[in-house]
């Protein structure tokens, strides 16, 4: 049996993780509704630009030199890259380990394919660290503030690797924000980029080629997509945190009640030996 000592040092550790996982929890909530409120205001630019880029795409189909864009062109998937993104923390539940299976059956199921890595977030980059997969790069501390900026260099070096032909697929791994309670970890293929359908035809009426106007959209697309994965991670990242030390500060609530109960049974049973003890020596005299 433990002496009281031990339990009371117990007690006073899962204390201590308590005001931890509060705290923690706290700075998540307060940090979640400016994260939430930036990923969902993307969402209606994202949706308008499929909307604009489905149109000019159909307008430049009808001209010969609107179907030979590099970012359209479909390949045998003999080389793949898997851009993966994940958080730069832990202490968020299954946020990042989820993401991490989802993208490690991807490439199981394709190891016949001639694999490649790009890595956002440290938990990416040290899983992958135990791996063999070649990385082309790691990307770190973009989670801080997110920037376009970010997005847009990121984006541009999986452009240019898939303009040279040095892949011929990119997928993108991500954790969309779907609710506070439980993150959404996709899959999706960033490029090459079939062309959104969309119900809603707009006839434009066009200063440029609409060929001309394909090209400029078509990367600023694949830097928008990526650029809202890291909006949504965040705030996924953040919701899923919050959710996670509420959790553990419930949970250690719960066992601080239950050692302080045992501590209380010990001390009585100690109590009650001693009284034993006591009477014992006095009914010896006596």
């Amino acid at each position: 049996m433990p002496s009281l000592i031990d339990i009371r040092r117990r007690v006073r550790s899962v204390k201590n993780t308590q005001q931890i996982t509060k705290a923690t929890k706290m700075i998540s909530a307060a940090k979640l509704r400016r994260a939430q409120e930036r990923a969902l205001a993307s969402r209606p630019y994202a949706a308008m630009l499929d909307q604009v880029l489905s149109n000019v795409a159909e307008a430049a189909a009808q001209s010969a030199e609107g179907e030979g864009h590099p970012l359209l062109a479909v390949r045998p998937e003999k080389r793949i890259l898997a851009v993966v993104v994940t958080a730069d923390k832990g202490l968020a539940g299954g946020f990042n380990s989820n993401l991490l299976k989802m993208a490690q059956r991807f490439l199981d199921e394709h190891r016949d394919s001639q694999l490649s890595v790009e890595l956002i977030g440290r938990k990416a980059r040290d899983y992958f660290r135990r791996r063999t997969l070649p990385v082309h790069g790691e990307h770190l501390d973009l989670f801080r503030m997110v920037r376009y900026e970010d997005a847009e260099r990121i984006a541009d070096i999986v452009i240019e690797r898939f303009s040279k032909a040095e892949v011929d697929s990119a997928y993108l791994f991500v954790n969309e924000f779907k609710s506070v309670m439980a993150p959404n970890p996709i899959m999706t293929r960033i490029l090459p980029i079939e062309v959104p359908k969309t119900a809603t035809r707009v006839d434009y009426i066009y200063e440029q080629k609409p060929e001309e106007m394909l090209g400029s959209l078509l990367p600023r697309y694949v830097r928008m997509r990526l650029y809202r994965a890291l909006l949504e991670s965040a705030a996924a990242e953040l919701a899923a945190r919050m959710t996670a030390m509420d959790a553990a500060t419930s949970n250690a609530a719960e066992m601080i009640d239950k050692l302080t109960l045992y501590m209380n049974r010990v001390r009585q049973a100690s109590i009650t030996r001693e009284i034993i003890e006591i009477v014992s020596g006095a009914a010896a005299l006596g």
